[in-house]
């Protein structure tokens, strides 16, 4: 494994960092003005234009000749580090850790641990703790004349770069874990939406196909109704005969994969294109895992005092999908699914009788990627689409191992004021 490495993921925005770094170098320069010529303090003030000269440069290269759009991990690694130096010999010339700005040093490794990966964030912090450590022992007096009113305690001189060390390794802890976080969540939300897209497609193939069978119908038959008259006024013409039977199967055949591009080959497709009852909804989903499963689906729902038609939503009945698909996959043998539903409420409880959720990612249930010492878990991102599409459309989700089967239970909820005025 390389130990940078390039990921769609780990990188900086160019523009934006450009705008960053501008906004550092103008600091820079009133800075080093306004102490050289208008409080008159004496340091070295052409090593300190010569170090915000390269800066300059340096981004003057990602403006005209740099043509990306993002940085790469590794060159955002590289132009950090030179953030880092250039910051380091400004302040080693204007008096070390005794100058109040050394804090702007660990700034590039703050702007990293939300953008870049671990490695290279760990690499930075390393890098910014021992400039730091070098600007404590080593580095040019204060200003003149500050340089002979500066009388402070070791303790406290030594106290600001251990602060200073401290600082950088809490903010970015908690940076590169909500980054981390954050990436994962994304990458998450762009797999689902490819699946709602394909999903999507696959619906508007089915009604494509549907709509072709019944345009195509009435010519198939017109031309198998005219391949048996041959077939009858030829019947002595074996060989013609034959070319009829064969244009007669073919004909047939077309009709077959029309269905079978249809979604449902024998009524019309109302499951995808009208509104109807949860009850039917959970019975169409249920029948699609039938035809693949041999576990039994036991399917308990009241006589619906509350048995309005739906908006239909294909993210509702995909996430319903998901929950039961997850069901489907970590059950024994049986899926327990009962809807309830009165003039307030409609609930749907989906459980199983497999081993449940592992204890050590239950209060996590609803995250992408989890991480379980089980090896048979997944990595929760179904559960995560699931939730995300149900929540979405004013759902209450909840899971945890169910009390009265030894499986995973999930408890879906609307208000009825929400769910019938999607």
């Amino acid at each position: 494994m390389r130990f940078f490495e390039d990921s769609k993921y780990y990188s900086l925005k160019k523009s934006t960092y450009i705008n960053l770094r501008w906004i550092g170098i103008i600091g820079q320069l009133i800075s080093v003005y306004l102490v050289h010529f208008y409080f008159g303090f004496k340091f070295d003030f052409f090593l300190a234009n010569l170090a915000i000269f390269f800066g300059v440069i340096s981004n003057l290269y990602l403006i005209f000749i740099y043509k990306k759009i993002q940085l790469s991990d590794r060159l955002a690694l590289l132009f950090l580090l030179f953030d880092i130096f250039q910051l380091t010999v400004l302040i080693y010339l204007t008096g070390g850790a005794k100058n109040p700005f050394i804090i702007f040093i660990i700034i590039p490794s703050i702007f990293a641990s939300t953008n870049l990966g671990l490695k290279t964030n760990l690499f930075i912090v390393l890098i910014t703790c021992i400039m730091i450590i070098f600007l404590t022992f080593y580095a040019s007096d204060l200003p003149y004349p500050l340089d002979g009113h500066f009388h402070i305690s070791d303790y406290i001189y030594y106290s600001i770069p251990v602060s200073l060390i401290i600082a950088l390794i809490f903010l970015n802890y908690f940076a590169i874990i909500f980054g981390r976080e954050s990436r994962l969540r994304k990458e998450a939300l762009n797999k689902m939406e490819e699946i709602m897209a394909k999903e999507h497609e696959m619906l508007s193939l089915g009604g494509q196909a549907a709509a072709a069978a019944h345009s195509l119908g009435t010519p198939l038959s017109t031309i198998k109704i005219i391949s048996q008259e041959l077939t009858k006024q030829l019947k002595n013409q074996k060989d013609v005969i034959q070319d009829i039977e064969l244009l007669s199967s073919q004909v047939e055949r077309c009709n077959q994969i029309l269905k079978k591009l249809s979604l449902n080959p024998d009524v019309e497709d109302n499951f995808i294109d009208e509104d109807s009852t949860m009850r039917d909804y959970l019975k169409e989903i249920i029948s699609s895992f039938k035809e693949t499963s041999k576990n039994q689906f036991k399917f308990n729902f009241e006589q619906d005092a509350y048995s309005k038609k739906i908006t239909k939503s294909i993210e509702i009945v995909y996430g319903l999908r998901n929950f039961i698909g997850n069901a489907n996959k970590f059950c024994k043998n049986k899926i327990y699914i009962n809807l309830r539903s009165n003039t307030e409420n409609t609930i749907v409880t989906i459980e199983d009788d497999g081993q449940g959720y592992p204890n050590d990612i239950l209060s996590k249930i609803g995250e992408p990627y989890l991480k379980s010492s089980d090896k048979n878990s997944g990595l929760g991102l179904g559960l995560f689409i699931g939730k995300t599409l149900l929540e979405k459309n004013f759902a209450t989700v909840n899971c945890w191992n169910s009390q009265t089967r030894s499986g995973a239970e999930v408890t879906i909820k609307w208000k009825n004021k929400d769910l019938f005025n999607l």
